[in-house]
């Protein structure tokens, strides 16, 4: 048997054994990192607990699919964490016209598309102390718009960019922004309402009354649920949930005609039905007493920029305006041509606005005395005959010769009348046809005839042979000057 030389022994390792060690360490380190981590933000299945915070980095889409509302932000406007500053209160001094912006967040019923803060609903209402009127502009949220700083895109995308780049005054302050570069007018405030407050509030004032204009099908509860039907020609009683359901629907199925554009409609007839109802002589001393307590008890749930004070002031100045004074306007097919683009990288339907047209409809609204450029000079006769339309006329009257006496008033004023059209039946209202871009010629003659927005209609055609058509109604026969 060996002596021990009563000294202890020592292993040398050799440097591949040192390597194959340090790299086994190493991918045990790693190994434990990506397990920690794969457990920690599992998404497939249902994990209790609350994924940590690192997590929110990796992609939250994991199919792999595009997301038709990822923006790609450039990383000089992404801010840190907490830094962007907060938006400004503006200060009013109840005197000079009010702009506010009325959003509706799409909230956590997206309808399958992952866009919570997209603004399905916007409005832009005015107010002019001055000559007491007040108007209110919905427009479509699948507007193709420029979104100052980020390119094209759908309107209803500038809240969620603002938010994601952590601009000054976040989402709301993009989305003003670009609200007021599209319209053309200054947004001063905003306000986002979520739907809880707003079923609150109108249980609150004790339901709002509207005239219903056709069936309807509505299900408050959600699809599926209780639901209830509205009858055409009368008013209905409507509680929280059942005026938030009409002022939502846009199913055809369900009776709600127009799509997004008549769901718009609504919406105002919605606003309009509460103002009649705060206003109320048995309602409006309670509520203004109230006033503090009513705002605090929403303040959780109602968003805005508005102080308390310019509040009350708006409250007591829109008292004063009557109802007639209220214009009413909604962006509709008219001024927007529907167009497939791509957006995040997947097919999208946008509409592609029409400014000229829509010009018109923005300054019946924001101009007193309606729309006419601030580029222009001289009166609206000079600045018609200024742009040389030709005009069609058809005779949907049983007036014999009512077109030929038309187009010699019309000449007279100044007009070039090229055409006769053929009748497709009688008509009790005159129509006009805008194919073109006359637009001073097109609010003559809206004058003239005495037609509203209703009986006008765009339809841009370049190939039209005329700028303009008359389709002349029984109600011009009276008007029509004596002697012609």
């Amino acid at each position: 048997m060996p002596q021990s030389s009563g000294k202890p022994s020592f292993y040398h390792p050799s440097w591949r054994s040192i390597a194959y060690w340090s790299f086994a360490l190493i991918a045990t380190i790693g190994a434990f990192l990506l397990v920690r981590r794969l457990t920690a933000c599992w998404r497939l299945t249902a994990l209790p607990g609350i994924p940590p915070s690192y997590c929110s980095a990796e992609p939250s889409n994991p199919s792999g699919s595009p997301d038709p509302y990822d923006v790609n932000l450039p990383a000089a406007l992404i801010l840190p964490e907490g830094s962007a500053p907060e938006m400004e209160i503006p200060q009013w001094d109840g005197g000079s016209r009010v702009n506010i912006a009325f959003f509706g967040l799409r909230g956590g019923d997206a309808g399958g598309e992952d866009c919570p803060a997209c603004t399905d609903t916007i409005i832009l209402l005015t107010v002019d102390p001055v000559t007491k009127t007040a108007g209110m502009l919905s427009i479509p949220r699948d507007m193709w718009v420029n979104i100052p700083g980020f390119g094209y895109s759908r309107i209803n995308t500038a809240w969620t960019i603002g938010e994601a780049a952590k601009l000054p005054g976040s989402g709301p302050g993009l989305a003003m922004e670009t609200v007021s570069q599209f319209i053309g007018v200054p947004v001063h405030y905003y306000v986002q309402v979520d739907f809880g407050t707003f079923v609150s509030f109108i249980n609150l004032i004790g339901g709002i009354d509207v005239y219903v204009e056709e069936r309807m099908v509505l299900d408050p509860a959600g699809p599926g649920q209780d639901h209830f039907v509205l009858k055409p020609g009368d008013y209905r009683h409507l509680t929280g949930k059942r005026a938030l359901a009409y002022a939502r629907c846009r199913d055809a199925s369900k009776g709600c005609s127009g799509g997004d554009f008549g769901r718009a409609k609504r919406q105002q007839q919605v606003i309009l039905a509460i103002r009649d109802k705060v206003l109320d002589p048995a309602y409006f001393p309670k509520l203004v007493a109230q006033a503090p307590q009513i705002y605090a008890e929403f303040s959780s749930g109602i968003h805005t920029n508005m102080s308390f004070e310019d509040a009350l002031k708006l409250a007591m100045l829109v008292k004063d305006i009557p109802a007639e004074n209220i214009r009413q306007g909604v962006i509709d097919s008219s001024m927007a041509i529907p167009a497939d683009t791509t957006l995040g990288g997947v097919p999208a339907s946008v509409l592609r606005p029409v400014p000229d047209l829509i010009r018109i409809l923005r300054d019946e609204i924001f101009v007193p005395g309606g729309p006419v450029s601030p580029l222009a000079q001289g009166d609206l006769r000079t600045l018609m005959q200024a742009e040389e339309a030709k005009i069609r006329i058809i005779n949907k009257t049983y007036s014999a010769g009512l077109e030929e006496r038309t187009a010699r008033f019309l000449t007279a004023q100044g007009m070039q009348i090229v055409e006769f059209g053929m009748p497709t039946g009688a008509s009790n209202q005159t129509k006009l046809i805008l194919y073109s871009s006359k637009l001073y010629t097109l609010r003559y003659l809206a004058e003239l005839f005495g037609v509203g927005s209703p009986q006008i209609v765009i339809q841009p055609d370049p190939t039209s042979n005329v700028d303009i058509e008359i389709r002349i109604g029984e109600d011009w026969v009276s008007r029509l000057p004596v002697g012609h």
